[in-house]
């Protein structure tokens, strides 16, 4: 007998229309300055400036993905996608963090280069795009700030901006040095101070989105508590086949083999059994798991069944 508890309120509402719609702005904000970004790069031979323009891109990216998972989780479940389009945000983030990386490798190289042989960067203009690509992120960071606390969707696409403006001010403060004391190496400094933005995050998400994929155990889970308090409810004998994963960010699932007593299988106790069960997994721990599958059994059927794990 197994009991599925109805999916209510996960990370997955994301947002409202004006969520959405603040996504979609930033969004257009976001491409104007890497579209001028890249010309201020290739004008001015600036790596720290194209540096920021390849992370302008995969922030971009972030927040199509961020857009992208806002409209699809409205999408209902069909028979085929039995939980709808949710793990869409995972697999863009695993190809985000993978480009990211990417761009951070390409970062520490092209300017541990430059600092042996820093190419002439024209100050002046550097100066310029670095201020439109500020204005820019501070526009971004203005549209998306009331909203930030509203989903982790939106908390991260809030995060995508805040690290662009840190890396236009890298620029910037470059630049100045550049123009005012003519010291070359200031860009490559600044490409790797915006690499070292970029890495560990990179590091972060793709570790965080291919632990999803891989149904790790959420952070915040701990198996024994859980079979320990499961353990706890009265007619409870055994807890086996017990998994926690995760379907995408806010979407946590548990399934679980529970040995009750056989008289729970005759006097009708097995309804209130269910309740119990759900009700612990979805209130006792930090994560609410909201979406929880019990089989029940009684004591004599692991005879019957394939080994199991504990």
């Amino acid at each position: 007998m197994s009991h599925d508890h109805a999916r209510q309120g996960t990370g997955h509402s994301h947002g409202s229309q004006s969520s959405r719609s603040r996504l979609a702005i930033a969004l257009g904000i976001t491409v104007v300055v890497l579209v001028a970004e890249v010309v201020g790069a290739i004008v001015t031979g600036s790596l720290a400036l194209l540096v920021d323009a390849a992370h302008m891109l995969t922030d971009a990216g972030g927040l199509t993905i961020a857009l992208v998972a806002a409209t699809l989780a409205g999408r209902p479940a069909t028979a085929k996608r039995t939980w709808g389009f949710a793990r869409s945000e995972v697999l863009g983030a695993t190809a985000q963090a993978a480009v990211l990386l990417a761009v951070g490798i390409f970062v520490v190289v092209e300017a541990v280069q430059r600092l042996f042989d820093p190419p002439e960067i024209a100050g002046d203009l550097l100066v310029v795009f670095g201020v439109i690509g500020l204005l820019g992120n501070v526009a971004s960071i203005a549209i998306l700030a009331s909203q930030r606390g509203a989903n982790l969707n939106m908390r991260a696409a809030f995060l995508e901006v805040v690290n662009d403006a840190l890396g236009s001010v890298a620029v910037i403060v470059a630049a100045l040095v550049i123009l005012l004391t003519g010291f070359q190496f200031a860009d490559a400094i600044a490409a790797i101070i915006i690499g070292a933005l970029i890495v560990p995050r990179a590091v972060l998400l793709l570790r965080d989105s291919t632990s999803v994929l891989l149904e790790s155990t959420p952070k915040g889970v701990d198996l024994e508590s859980v079979r320990g308090h499961l353990l706890e409810l009265e007619h409870v004998i055994g807890v086996h086949d017990l998994h926690v994963s995760q379907i995408a960010t806010g979407l946590p699932v548990l399934t679980a083999h529970v040995v009750v007593e056989d008289s729970c299988f005759y006097d009708g106790h097995n309804a209130q059994m269910l309740d119990s069960l759900q009700h612990c997994v979805a209130e006792h721990f930090e994560v609410q798991i909201e979406h929880s599958t019990f089989q029940l059994e009684p004591a004599g059927h692991s005879a019957h069944e394939h080994p199991t794990h504990d």
